[in-house]
């Protein structure tokens, strides 16, 4: 969990740097390395991004959400599980802030990821949506394979997650809120228990809906 709370740190500080350069644009996070091709003759080197790959999971609706699913979607993600007693209620709160805003903007999506499967069944995730006010497709809550669940968390979100019987609720996990671009990069971490970096992330989504469209325009 400390190694992937340092690569965060790490790619935050990236970030502020690379913010300082162009303030109109958000940073694209993760790893990434240099793919040199041949085009028109010439040598190019272009720059491939970390992404999130493609995955399968089931929502509060019983029906099946891949990537696909997100297709030309800008979506925030986050893990949690609904018998949390310490930071899931505080995030989810927060993270209502994000869905009242943006719930009537059709490219864009929230998706939480359950790491209890075995007990967060499609029953108890569509009674969590319900207790917090979601309805309709703005907000997935997601439920799958454990195993396929931790590793996109850890090793592609860099979320870090863990079971641990001593521990209230039975389990650890980061409470970062994830942003992810219609190319499926990471663009942003938040503190899904801070005010403060909610609002943030509210402003920041604004700010790489701009980008997409301007992108578009040109």
């Amino acid at each position: 969990m400390k190694k992937i709370a340092g690569a965060i740190f790490l790619l935050l500080a990236v970030a502020a740097c690379n913010l300082k350069e162009n303030k109109s644009k958000l940073p694209i996070l993760g790893t990434r390395e240099p793919v040199t091709k041949t085009v028109n003759g010439k040598h190019v080197t272009d720059t491939v991004y970390q992404t999130i790959p493609d995955f399968k999971f089931v929502n509060q609706y019983g029906d099946s959400i891949t990537q696909n699913s997100l297709k030309g979607d800008i979506y925030v993600a986050d893990f949690f599980f609904t018998t949390c007693p310490s930071i899931c209620p505080i995030m989810h709160r927060n993270m209502l802030k994000v869905y009242k805003e943006f719930k009537n903007v059709p490219d864009f999506k929230i998706i939480s990821h359950t790491i209890d499967p075995k007990h967060d069944s499609v029953a108890v995730l569509k009674k969590y949506a319900d207790k917090l006010g979601i309805a309709g497709n703005s907000w997935w809550l997601l439920q799958g394979n454990k195993e396929a669940t931790y590793t996109l968390g850890q090793k592609h979100y860099l979320v870090a997650m863990s079971q641990d019987d001593g521990t209230p609720g039975g389990y650890v996990h980061q409470g970062w809120f994830v942003l992810i671009d219609k190319q499926h990069r990471i663009r942003g971490y938040y503190d899904g228990t801070r005010e403060d970096e909610v609002n943030k992330l509210i402003g920041d989504i604004k700010t790489l809906r701009a980008e997409v469209n301007t992108e578009i325009a040109q």
